[in-house]
């Protein structure tokens, strides 16, 4: 059996990210794990029943704190028992809270019992006016406080370097492209 491989799509929220990673799932016949798709109405559920606003993970330290840990490491997880299997996968996510940790990637490989694999991280890109304009496009209520707080949102999560070791990072300007499929 050959090294599996491992796509990590990053990117800030309205970015493209959902369309690279989908466009590269479907065409190395990869598995597609995506977070929000994975843990969106937990996350919400939870924070409603915590009595906080569903629509605020930026600047909610509950979420930050108890929730957020909990998203990536199921991510992470199902991540690995796809890899065990010998499934390529992609990973749909920002990983922000998580880029500045070298290794964060190779302590996730070990925590999840991730067999040996070939990482390859993808930041997808665009300029801060593309990403304002794609927020107010999708109407989100969750980007309601990243449009709100722009320039702190900005600062902490627009142009953030993936310090992670032991990966291959490509970078995707995305901003150039508009209705058709992307081609990192």
């Amino acid at each position: 059996m050959t090294e599996p491989t491992l796509r990590i799509v990053i990117g800030t929220a309205g970015s493209g990210k959902s369309t690279v990673a989908q466009h590269l799932a479907r065409e190395h016949a990869a598995a597609y794990l995506d977070k929000d798709a994975m843990s969106a109405r937990f996350v919400e559920a939870a924070l409603a029943a915590a009595g906080y606003d569903p629509g605020d993970r930026e600047s909610n330290e509950f979420y930050l704190e108890h929730i957020l840990p909990l998203e990536y490491d199921s991510l992470l997880d199902v991540a690995g028992a796809n890899l065990r299997l010998g499934l390529p996968v992609v990973i749909d996510a920002p990983f922000s809270p998580y880029l500045s940790d070298p290794h964060f990637v190779t302590a996730a490989q070990q925590r999840f019992q991730w067999p040996p694999v070939d990482v390859e991280v993808i930041r997808v890109r665009v300029s801060p006016t593309t990403l304002q304009m794609r927020l107010r496009q999708r109407g989100l209520e969750r980007d309601h406080w990243k449009l709100a707080h722009w320039d702190e949102y900005w600062v902490k999560h627009g142009d953030q370097a993936c310090t992670w070791i032991g990966v291959r990072v490509t970078e995707f300007d995305n901003d150039a492209l508009t209705d058709h499929q992307p081609t990192p």
